[in-house]
């Protein structure tokens, strides 16, 4: 995650629903894809209020099946200058309203998204592939976004200092930023859009989000939802756009003079940032019987199957190139000396499938220890002392959350304290929520997201010194 500020300074119509195109089709073989809700599936962008097409458009595959989904508008840089400009038209309006008038918009945003959240959970699944218990969870986890922003829109307070001399006052005043612009990855297609657009909002900001070409769909079920709660037009939009059109899109929302803030997650060409578990060091006293446990937990624990199939815990991958990445890493790991000790290779269910996978004998010079995985696969590197642990783990160029268990409250606190990352947990492997800060250190991002200090992210502090009293 990273929120980059910009230098420049910034300067109701119902939307026409359109479904995506029924019978869904399908380009592989294979199980049939799943159908979308059709209330809330949509196929255009959404720009000022509208629904809008491009000249062309791009296919949502869903991952299990490899099959299509439907098409969805492949938007350009006319699209994204164009959505910048309706963002930036909303932004007095919006800016100007009562934080207890935004306040209620973003309550009726949740409470539509809470209404409709079986639907939003098929969408994610079907888009994405992850188990359709995670994808509830997920959208519960996104809406609870636009409820604690909601409340946190009428707490923007600002100070009065004391002054140097009688004759003046000293007040510090908090503003919204102005335009955002927002890039999201594909792996919580919701979550990682309402984290971001909830505090924006709530602070005074419009906002442009460029969803990842994998899963557009969430997005713009949001956009369906914000529009129905009767958030203004223009102070929403969404722009999907394919691979191919995402460098021309990044680089408009980048570059437009409109645009003051760039708050994205992403992929290692645009941002690091993971919370899950790349690496797990284990004390070489308990190393044998950890490995150990460790597969057999694998291998009675996990069942890789479809999403949408009851008692799957784990999904297809979002595409084949994020398999052959795994292959890559176990590759690269198994020439340097590590063991498989379980799984390593394709599923038998699909080519975007890959089995739970544990390696023994890990150094840190491969790359499994280096780069994100994002796939199935848990390295084990043998430490001997704590502080080779703390020497290991630091010597990553990431820190966004590192996890340890202890029982001993010195060490708690002197690991913790030493730990390079923006998030620690101890003895909890599970840490998101609302209430917290989300974000890393050195190239995991700069910023925070979530907590009431995720909202500080889209205001400008203005300083005035009123004298002559």
């Amino acid at each position: 995650m990273a929120s980059w500020r910009l230098p420049w300074s910034p300067l109701r119509l119902r939307a026409a629903q359109r479904l995506l195109p029924a019978p869904l089709r399908r380009s592989g073989s294979g199980p049939a894809p799943p159908r979308l809700p059709g209330s809330l599936a949509r196929s255009g962008g959404f720009v000022g209020g509208r629904w809008v097409q491009a000249a062309a458009a791009f296919p949502v595959l869903d991952p299990a099946s490899g099959a299509e989904l439907g098409r969805v508008a492949d938007c350009g840089v006319a699209e994204a200058r164009a959505a910048v400009r309706a963002a930036w038209e909303a932004g007095p309006g919006w800016s100007a309203a009562p934080a207890k008038e935004r306040s209620v918009l973003l309550r009726k945003w949740y409470s539509l998204m809470m209404e409709n959240k079986d639907d939003l959970a098929k969408i994610i699944t079907a888009e994405n592939g992850k188990p359709l218990k995670e994808a509830e969870g997920e959208i519960l986890y996104s809406a609870s976004f636009l409820e604690w922003f909601a409340e946190e829109a009428r707490r923007i307070y600002g100070d009065i200092i004391p002054p140097s001399v009688k004759d003046r006052r000293i007040l510090v005043l908090k503003q919204p930023v102005g335009v955002a612009a927002i890039i999201t990855p594909w792996n919580f297609p919701s979550a990682m859009i309402t984290r971001k657009v909830g505090a924006a909002l709530a602070a005074g900001c419009t906002v442009v989000v460029k969803p990842a070409e994998d899963t557009p769909l969430s997005a713009l079920a949001l956009a369906e939802l914000a529009n129905q709660a009767g958030i203004p037009a223009g102070v929403y939009n969404v722009v999907p756009c394919s691979q191919q059109q995402t460098p021309a899109v990044g680089e408009a929302l980048c570059t437009d003079p409109l645009v003051a803030k760039i708050s994205f997650t992403g992929s290692t060409a645009t941002g690091k940032t993971c919370v899950c578990t790349n690496r797990f060091l284990v004390q070489k006293k308990i190393h044998d019987a950890f490995v150990e446990k460790f597969a057999k937990a694998i291998e009675r624990e996990l069942r890789v199957g479809n999403g949408f199939d009851e008692g799957t815990t784990q999904g297809p991958l979002i595409n084949e190139k994020a398999v052959g990445k795994v292959e890559r890493h176990i590759s690269d790991a198994v020439s340097q000396g590590a063991s498989i000790v379980t799984g390593g290779k394709r599923h038998s269910f699909g080519k975007n499938f890959f089995e739970p996978t544990l390696l023994s004998n890990v150094t840190t010079n491969m790359l499994c220890t280096q780069e994100e995985t994002f796939g199935p696969l848990a390295p084990v590197i043998k430490f001997d002392t704590e502080a080779e642990a703390v020497a290991i783990a630091n010597s990553a160029n990431v820190g966004l959350a590192g996890y340890f268990y202890s029982q001993d409250p010195a060490q708690i606190w002197r690991v913790a304290e030493q730990l390079e990352v923006g998030i620690v947990g101890v003895n909890e492997g599970i840490m998101s929520s609302v209430e917290c800060p989300f974000g890393g250190v050195k190239q995991s991002g700069l910023g925070r997201e979530g907590s009431k200090y995720g909202i500080d992210e889209y205001l400008e502090i203005k300083y005035v010194c009123f004298g002559g009293l």
